[in-house]
């Protein structure tokens, strides 16, 4: 004999969720990840301003493949730092367009820091990590308006 549980058990609603919805910890990671675009914007809009005025905190590389002047790497992390903060409130607000911009440039910007790894190896990691982390986030809360 077979016995299914009963959903009106102490301790729950009465009803079973609905079937696709979001998880607590997607939902939640959602906002969390909208947060962490925000803040890696303004990191990088800090990044850009740091490579412009050609700051010591920015090593000095020769030889790389990749090597771009610092002007113009200042001025990519300034642009792309204030276009993912704006995404970032997109995402925070919910708005449709925000999640797929939001996975877009979250790649970008790991691109872009792996890139940027002879110039900043430690942060460089810690944003590529966290992106990762965002994009799964973006990915995997499938509440009204995701992708």
């Amino acid at each position: 004999m077979t016995t299914t549980p009963n959903p009106a058990a102490p301790g729950t609603s009465g009803t079973p969720p609905p079937s696709g919805s979001a998880s607590g910890w997607a939902a939640g990671g959602s906002m969390f990840a909208a947060v962490l675009m925000m803040i890696s914007g303004v990191f990088a809009i800090f990044e850009g301003i740091a490579a412009l005025a050609k700051d010591d905190v920015i090593w000095r590389v020769r030889g790389y493949t990749f090597k771009f002047d610092l002007t113009a790497w200042g001025w990519i992390h300034l642009i792309l730092g204030i276009v993912v903060l704006i995404v970032g409130i997109g995402v925070l607000k919910g708005t449709p367009w925000g999640r797929a911009l939001g996975v877009a440039l979250t790649g970008v910007m790991i691109i872009l820091h792996f890139l940027w790894l002879p110039y900043q190896p430690f942060w460089s990691l810690i944003t590529i990590a966290l992106g990762v982390f965002v994009i799964w986030a973006l990915c995997v809360d499938r509440s009204p308006g995701a992708l």
